[in-house]
């Protein structure tokens, strides 16, 4: 299995290639979570894997409490189904706080300055109340808690890694926070064990071929407790060695030997690049913009690979996308239409600089 054979492998496991999936929240749950603390790029993310889906009708789903937003694997925003919220929290919540616990140190933010936030906080919240950032900031400071905005931050990320808040609906563009009891009731959790076996069957099969680095990466697990999730999946996993790595993906997976042209504009932090470590076979080596490519800026895949970063710029009528190959010549322009589309405007212009 060569770089172009693992990247179309990845771009069908990942619903890229020929989705099956029409709903937000059954794609979230097939990809485990979705990055999104670039809340407008996640939901395209979630548009150029589902049949269908636009912009309005993601947003719909969030309000709606059929897709969550949370801290959760790494110390950051993802999408997560209210199903699956609680067990991920369990297994990968430990370590950030821990993470954390060093942060508040520095910041004098105290075991018991977080107890008495989280209670005033699920007390605000309680009978299905949302209450955006600033709200709860003022709460904070009635309350005699030294909280900024990087405080608050903080604060708030402890109520979500115990457990208590999640995202609600949207007021306007402001973001809140709701009770997760009341957004995602209580369920029987999996033991640890399964929790591991979870985890690493969703990853590896929505995002396989990917090495053991990678998943480390994407999880933030111990590399024992993912050897441990690869003996427990056993059947479900296996893997080709290619240049030295092992590359693991789902048994069942059937990919087809042909390659199929495609042409996507993908947000910033979308899973395609960030779910690995090593992103050299998707993206040319020694490129001297390389680094950002994925991760800080939206890129143009075509037929798997980073091919140039892309960006966008909205009018009360009009969607105009500006591109800048590495390569001159790649069509984009059914992928920059299929944006406009999600978006509900029409494409005014490519721009190519």
């Amino acid at each position: 299995m060569n770089s172009q054979q693992i990247a179309q492998h990845r771009l069908q496991q990942q619903q890229l290639l020929h989705s099956s999936f029409t709903q937000p929240a059954a794609l979230v749950r097939w990809m485990g979570c979705i990055q999104a603390q670039d809340y407008a790029g996640a939901k395209w993310a979630i548009g150029n894997r589902i049949k269908g889906g636009t912009d309005a009708s993601i947003e719909k789903d969030f309000n709606d409490g059929k897709i969550l937003r949370t801290h959760v694997l790494r110390p950051t925003w993802h999408f997560v189904a209210p199903e699956d919220i609680r067990w991920m929290l369990q297994l990968t919540g430990p370590k950030i706080k821990a993470f954390n616990k060093r942060l508040h140190t520095k910041l004098g933010i105290t075991d018991k300055d977080l107890k008495r936030s989280n209670t005033i906080i699920t007390n605000a919240l309680s009978d299905h109340k949302f209450l955006t950032r600033t709200a709860i900031l003022a709460l904070l400071a009635k309350a005699k808690i030294n909280t900024d905005d990087i405080r608050l931050g903080f604060f708030l990320m402890e109520a979500e890694l115990e457990g208590l808040i999640c995202s609600g609906p949207r007021q306007g563009k402001q973001f809140t926070y709701a009770l997760l009891s009341e957004r995602a009731p209580a369920a029987p959790l999996p033991g640890r064990d399964e929790a591991i076996a979870r985890l690493t069957l969703c990853y590896f099969s929505s995002r396989g071929p990917a090495t053991l680095q990678d998943f480390q990466w994407w999880s933030g697990l111990n590399m024992a407790d993912i050897k441990k999730g690869l003996h427990l999946n056993s059947q479900h996993l296996t893997h080709t060695v290619t240049n030295g790595n092992a590359y693991w993906f789902a048994a069942a997976a059937t990919v087809s030997k042909r390659s199929i042209s495609s042409t996507f504009l993908l947000p910033c932090y979308d899973e395609y690049a960030v779910a690995y470590k090593d992103r050299s076979d998707i993206l040319p080596a020694g490129h001297p913009a390389a680094a950002g490519y994925g991760i800080f800026k939206p890129v143009i895949v075509v037929n798997g690979q980073i091919s140039g970063t892309w960006s966008r710029k909205e009018s009360s009528r009009y969607i105009t996308v500006t591109t800048e190959l590495m390569s001159p010549g790649k069509k984009i322009n059914p992928a920059a239409a299929a944006y406009a589309a999600f978006m509900g405007k029409p494409l005014q212009e490519i721009v190519s600089v």
